[in-house]
């Protein structure tokens, strides 16, 4: 490692790494050598647009590496949504990464943050993920840009037809395992160990780390796996239809449709940005598809049958997933006795089992409950329980924490709140984002949630200093219950996986439909019970 510098910003003065890709200069951030905006991969721009990510060649002379890269082209996040910022710079040239390093540090584990957005918007440069306060725990943060919406995730035929391996989409996950690879080699550089390297995200970030989970080609490029909010679910399959979703090529082509185009060269044309803003306008998803090549099999099937990454997990979810998502909550009933015949018509001989959990006293609250722990928590705890059955780590969490403001806007645990105590980022976190107070007992749940992450991308084991061991789920399936203060708990969710988990399993087995996403009173009808 080769590095030195001056404790100040100036990029005259500033650190320096040679990496094995090439020389660079950052900047000196109190004990922190901070390198942004580093390529690791070529541009995927002109004919490069849906093509799996092409090796960087290594540069010549002295990168200046004081500012982010671009982010992606995507469409804007909803005017006064909670997660609102500013991603100033957007371009497709974005494969980049960004890298936070304590200052004379070797052999230091590594964390390496990918963003969550939808797979649709986002950046590796938000404040709010900011990696300086984790890294002065002692650990190398790396967050990474990669391709988003259309330009990450199209499937065409005419795509398959230009890849040696007959397959398309899935572009903005090979940049993810390219971003590894880039850090496989250098991140040495910089004090970080490459292997002991940690994975993690939160909501499409976790989606992301499941996904590479059971990608062949990321095997080995990580040790451990935290997924934050993440979810399992039915994808669609490249060219055979499953679930009733159609295939990635019919989404191709409909897409393109939509757009008016008539070939991939047409579509090569368009502007990046206005293509991100047009595909969303149009309804376009982004998604993995099961290709056979980079995603062998659904995500649950290859989970279940103890075919992903043998490495330890993080999984856990928040307790109001939905508050700030309202896009997955169905239309509502008016009345309680309109609620409890459409459950009991959809849940059949499990809905006493439902209407236990999710009353209809509360209707709205039922239904944002029902929705999230579908979505998010029957996939975690899917998760943990696969890890346990093939005798690998896994430790479950649940954020119940709530503070004044939060709590006077109806947002306790909403989804991703628990950034900003991961990232110590609150003070930087988005305009509209309900701010904690600056107390001690703030101060001290921060610390120890951080350390719980720290401790796990150290060596595995989840530890927090001054706060509770954090047991193996296969222990009587404990969890971590973030609330007021770290706890452990046992028997915290009751009935509610094996209710949601039989309800997903009939309707896999009807299979003319998704089997997960909707859940309540906007679950489908089964075709028998």
């Amino acid at each position: 490692m080769a590095m030195d510098g001056q404790d100040r910003g100036d990029t005259d003065t500033g650190p320096t790494a040679q990496f094995p890709a090439g020389a660079a200069r950052g900047v000196s951030e109190a004990g922190l050598n901070v390198f942004r905006g580093l390529p690791y991969a070529l541009p995927p721009t002109g004919r490069r647009r849906w093509q799996p990510p092409a090796s960087m060649p290594d540069w010549e002379g002295l990168r200046d590496a004081t500012r982010f890269g671009p982010a992606c082209p995507q469409p804007f996040r909803r005017s006064g949504s909670v997660y609102e910022c500013d991603i100033p710079l957007k371009d497709e040239d974005c494969l980049n990464l960004n890298i936070w390093a304590p200052t004379g540090g070797k052999d230091l584990p590594v964390f390496v943050w990918i963003h969550g957005g939808n797979l649709l918007r986002g950046a590796g440069s938000e404040p709010l993920t900011e990696g300086a306060a984790l890294a002065r725990r002692g650990q190398v943060v790396v967050t990474i840009n990669y391709r988003l919406n259309i330009l990450g995730y199209l499937s065409h035929p005419e795509l398959d037809a230009e890849s040696a391996d007959g397959v398309s989409g899935n572009y903005g996950l090979l940049d993810q395992i390219a971003a590894l690879e880039w850090v496989q080699r250098n991140i040495a550089a910089v004090g970080g160990n490459p292997d002991n390297v940690t994975v993690a995200g939160e909501s499409a970030g976790a989606l992301s780390v499941y996904y590479l989970m059971c990608a062949p080609a990321a095997k080995g490029l990580f040790h451990r796996a935290i997924a934050q909010s993440g979810h399992i679910c039915s994808a669609q399959a490249l060219k055979t239809e499953v679930y009733g979703m159609g295939t990635g090529h019919e989404t191709g082509k409909s897409i393109m449709a939509a757009l008016g185009c008539q070939s991939i060269a047409a579509l090569r044309e368009w502007d990046p940005q206005n293509l991100a803003l047009a595909a969303d306008k149009a309804g376009f998803t982004a998604q993995g598809v099961v290709d056979g090549v980079v995603l062998p099999d659904q995500q649950l099937h290859l989970f279940q049958t103890g075919q992903t990454a043998q490495v330890p997990l993080i999984a856990g979810f928040n307790s109001g997933e939905i508050l700030t998502l309202e896009f997955f909550m169905p239309p509502l009933p008016e009345t309680a006795e309109d609620y409890e015949e459409m459950i009991r018509a959809r849940y059949g001989s499990l809905a006493d089992r439902f209407l236990a959990r999710y009353p209809s006293d509360d209707i709205k609250g039922s239904t944002q409950a029902a929705v999230g722990e579908a979505l998010f928590g029957w996939s975690a705890l899917s998760a943990a329980k696969a890890q346990v059955k093939a005798g690998l780590p896994a430790y479950v969490y649940y954020f119940d924490h709530g503070y004044p403001e939060a709590q006077d806007r109806g947002l306790h645990g909403f989804h991703a709140c628990e950034l900003a105590y991961l990232f110590n980022t609150m003070a930087a976190s988005p305009p509209a984002w309900p701010k904690a107070p600056d107390s001690v007992q703030e101060a001290s749940f921060t610390r120890a949630f951080g350390d719980y992450w720290t401790g796990f991308t150290r060596d595995g084991v989840p530890t927090a200093t001054g706060a509770p061991d954090w047991p193996d789920y296969s222990d009587s399936g404990a969890v971590m219950h973030f609330a007021d203060t770290p706890r452990v708990a046992r028997d915290l969710f009751g009935d509610m996986y094996a209710v949601i988990d039989a309800d997903f399993a009939r309707r896999r087995a009807d299979g003319d439909r998704p089997w997960s996403w909707n859940a309540g009173v906007g679950a489908p009808v089964p075709s028998a019970d």
